[in-house]
């Protein structure tokens, strides 16, 4: 028996090349020990299909006689059937690749899987190439871009009490909501004395444009017992798919972008021709969660475009937030640009409405100023931003034409997303087909005109609509469709940034309904949301890191024309540990308010160089929409230097013990960096150190604070 083995920092991967020529991946854990899946029980000793094979993979009208029960891909046709061809292990740059090549010899397809590890991080980024070698075409219903199966192997207790999952809802208005189930309360009980083997399976998914409309695409599930948690994260901009089922005995988690059955995805690949899936980041760690997320965060950070935006960190006004709200004017937005520059900002972008007179929803595609809000042109808008020392940017909604712009009569349908030869319509829009050339040539003019007469080096790019399943015009299916157009307006925006690397892009997509690493690993910046209410949005604040690093999580501070400053205290704190996305009518609050403002940017320009090396913890936890106090940490990576920010949310207790283990028995030094007037806006935080307990006092009800710890 032939071994491969690679060893991370603590993730231990390991396959067996089987007597029979199969592949068996026996272990992906940080326990050193092999899988030796279902060894007590004789009926699964016995099989003679390999339940450890790396890849599933199921083509149409191929017979698997294995057991399955239900929806789930286990044993698929012909991926219980693919024999090992060899590996190879290349070293690179970011680590080590490994390369597994498997065959179906009764239809000549070869399956290429790459796991490629990182330096000092246990986690791999994995994706599978199919290739056609035979003579018949072959047609693609699901390929899995990760699998293993043996999640819960190891320790004494049941998966039922040792094992927890953290799933991330996601909701316009509500984003990034985690929660934590045991596996009974999604319906994976188990009812079997050994065999283990249901029809049940934890699914979760997403179908369409939105990426992240329900759930974010990733997971944790940590395992109490052995102090180790698995986390995955799917870096596609559409459709996507994970589970967790059981299968012989054990609990198996794959990962996969569309399929057929979940997303409407099939494509027939001809002799000669070839199918990459999308990649998956899937690693097993020590520890909870919060170490789960920080080895997400690092590894983020390794497989971005490199950029001066997440470098700089630079503080951005957008005039849409409890502002202006899609009505931009000359004479609205001069005052509030002076008042921007002045409170520090050093972007400046004027939101939707800039290119329409009248109503802007579904007038968008042509991106012409509208006469009407700017006298003397949009241009003099511009020109007055950059004379305030700011770099000018403009929303733009690029991918979608409205049905009463003038454009909307004049394309071609070749130019829309279609199904069953008519064009797909969603709130009185379309969507463009990036895979048509002449798209990705009228987009690119777009953006080249804007920079060289607006002189703008900033785009919001939003995204408001969800064209469903997707387009099966000149597409096997619309899913296939929907693919090959997300992977189309990848490669466009790859282009943009090769022509001008110093451009930022915001991602946004009603706030954060695309927050995905196939687009953050292109935008250096993403929407966090459109919450309007910023009590809510501590919420989201505090969860944020989980889904997009901080120096990439834009995050709104939008001060109410009356507030009391204690609220804009809070509102400010809800973005002084990410990326500023500064709103509110600055030019209307009070000189009090105006300069607390001005004073969270002046702190928050002063600590960003820590952010963009900082790992995300969570104290108390994740936050969740009903919690009346929150807390977000941030480890700076090679100090000794901690940030906390900490929300009183109308609990009735003034006082809050937080608990950071990590610093039981150490001296520290706690010192309130915002607001910077300590006397005036008190707080108290004392520490503990014998049993690692950091007390807070908030003086209101409603509050907020942000924190510098030493050690």
């Amino acid at each position: 028996m032939e071994k491969i083995k690679m060893k991370l920092k603590s993730l231990v991967l390991e396959f067996h090349v089987n007597d029979n020529q199969t592949i068996s991946l026996v272990n992906f854990s940080t326990n050193d020990k092999v899988n030796t899946i279902g060894s007590e029980n004789p009926n699964i000793q016995n099989r003679k299909f390999n339940i450890q094979q790396p890849v599933e993979m199921k083509l149409s009208g191929i017979n698997s006689p294995a057991e399955t029960h239900g929806p789930k891909y286990s044993f698929s046709a012909p991926g219980y059937r693919l024999t090992y061809l060899g590996h190879k292990i290349i070293d690179n740059e970011m680590g080590q690749k490994l390369i597994i090549t498997q065959m179906d010899s009764a239809t000549g397809v070869y399956v290429t899987t790459v796991y490629q590890t990182y330096a000092n991080l246990d986690i791999v980024r994995v994706w599978s190439t199919i290739e056609n070698k035979g003579d018949s075409s072959v047609g693609l219903e699901y390929v899995s871009s990760f699998s293993y199966i043996g999640i819960d192997q190891g320790g004494l207790n049941t998966a039922e009490e040792k094992l927890r999952l953290h799933l991330p809802h996601n909701a316009w208005q509500k984003e990034l909501d985690w929660q934590e189930y045991r596996l009974s309360q999604l319906g994976m009980s188990n009812s079997q004395a050994s065999l283990r083997r249901s029809s049940n399976l934890i699914q979760i998914n997403n179908t369409g444009n939105w990426s992240t409309k329900h759930f974010l695409p990733i997971g944790i599930l940590e395992n109490l017992e052995l102090e180790h948690s698995y986390f995955w994260q799917i870096e596609n901009n559409g459709s996507w798919t994970w589970e967790i089922g059981d299968q012989d005995g054990q609990l198996y988690l794959r990962t996969s972008g569309p399929s057929e059955q979940e997303s409407s995805f099939w494509k027939e690949i001809q002799p000669g021709e070839s199918f990459t899936t999308v990649k998956a980041a899937v690693g097993c760690t020590n520890g909870g969660a919060d170490e789960a997320i920080q080895e997400l965060v690092k590894y983020r950070r390794r497989i971005r475009r490199k950029n001066s935006d997440n470098q700089v960190l630079p503080v951005i006004f957008n005039d849409y937030m409890n502002s202006l709200f899609g009505d931009p004017t000359t004479e609205k937005e001069i005052p509030m640009i002076d008042k921007a520059a002045e409170a520090g900002c050093e972007y400046y972008c004027i939101d939707c409405g800039w290119y329409s007179d009248g109503y802007w929803w579904d007038t968008v595609g042509e991106w012409r100023e509208a006469v009407g809000r700017f006298p003397n042109g949009l241009k003099e808008l511009t020109d007055y931003v950059t004379s305030k020392g700011m770099v000018p940017g403009l929303w733009l909604e690029i991918e979608v034409i409205g049905i009463n712009s003038p454009l909307f009569k004049k394309l071609p349908t070749s130019w829309f997303f279609q199904r069953h030869g008519k064009p797909v319509f969603d709130r009185s829009r379309v969507q463009l087909d990036f895979r048509n050339k002449e798209v990705r040539d009228y987009c690119t003019g777009v953006v080249e005109r804007l920079i060289n007469e607006y002189g703008i080096g900033y785009i919001k790019m939003d995204y408001n609509i969800d064209a469903g399943i997707g387009t099966d015009l000149n597409a096997d299916s619309a899913g296939e469709g929907l693919l090959e157009h997300n992977r189309a307006y990848l490669r466009w925006l790859d282009d943009i940034f090769l022509k001008h690397p110093d451009l930022v892009i915001e991602n946004c997509s009603s706030g954060g309904l695309r927050m995905d690493y196939a687009m953050l690993s292109r935008y250096s910046i993403q929407s966090t949301s459109d919450q309007e209410d910023f009590r809510n949005y501590a919420t989201i604040a505090c969860n944020a890191a989980s889904g997009v690093n901080s120096e990439q999580a834009a995050m709104w501070s939008y001060p109410l024309t009356e507030a009391k400053p204690e609220e804009v205290i809070f509102n400010m704190n809800n973005a002084l540990l990410s990326r500023i996305h500064q709103s509110g009518h600055l030019a209307k609050l009070s000189q009090k308010n105006f300069d607390l403002v001005k004073e969270g940017i002046t702190v928050y320009r002063n600590i960003r160089p820590d952010i963009k090396q900082s790992l995300p913890f969570w104290p108390l936890g994740f936050a969740s929409y009903e919690d009346e106090w929150l807390c977000y940490g941030e480890k700076i990576e090679g100090t000794q230097k901690i940030y906390l920010t900490v929300w009183r949310r109308y609990a009735n207790a003034k006082v809050l013990n937080i608990p950071l283990d990590f610093l039981l028995g150490k001296e520290i030094t706690v010192s309130q960096i915002y607001p910077v007037d300590a006397d005036a806006y008190s707080s108290t935080a004392e520490w503990n150190k014998l049993n690692g307990l950091l007390m807070v006092e908030l003086p209101e009800r409603l509050c907020s604070r942000t924190f510098k710890i030493e050690y």
